[in-house]
């Protein structure tokens, strides 16, 4: 069930990121896509705590979970950048979650012994 979860809001993830790159900046449209985005950041980011790394260094957490930190810290800066004004910083910070979730998914389609590897390339 967790996989399930994690997987969605990642393919939401990406797509609403896309979307958020290509569309104007400051509409409402933009403000409603982006908490559902951010929300979204978080599940994934939550959930996969609850999954095993590729590479077990402490408790069968690895260096993705660090990644997953990282993206949760993001999501804490970019919030709280937009709501004070610090538009640059919101914008770098969300960005760089999404180019880090972009990453993330290549890994686990790419990198054998991966599950997403695995059911794409046998």
């Amino acid at each position: 069930m967790t996989l399930t979860i994690h997987i969605a809001a990642a393919l939401w993830v990406l797509l609403a990121g896309l979307v958020q790159l290509l569309l104007p900046k400051g509409t409402g449209r933009h403000r409603a896509l982006g908490w559902s985005w951010m929300l979204a950041m978080l599940v994934v980011s939550l959930s996969s705590f609850g999954m095993p790394g590729f590479a077990d260094w402490l408790y069968g957490y690895g260096p993705i979970h660090l990644l997953s930190v990282w993206v949760l810290i993001c999501v804490a800066v970019s919030v709280a950048s937009a709501r004070f004004g610090y538009i640059r910083r919101h914008r770098a910070f969300a960005v760089g979650a999404y180019l880090g979730t972009v990453g993330a998914a290549l890994g686990a389609l790419l990198v054998p012994g991966r599950l997403l590897h695995g059911m794409l390339f046998g």
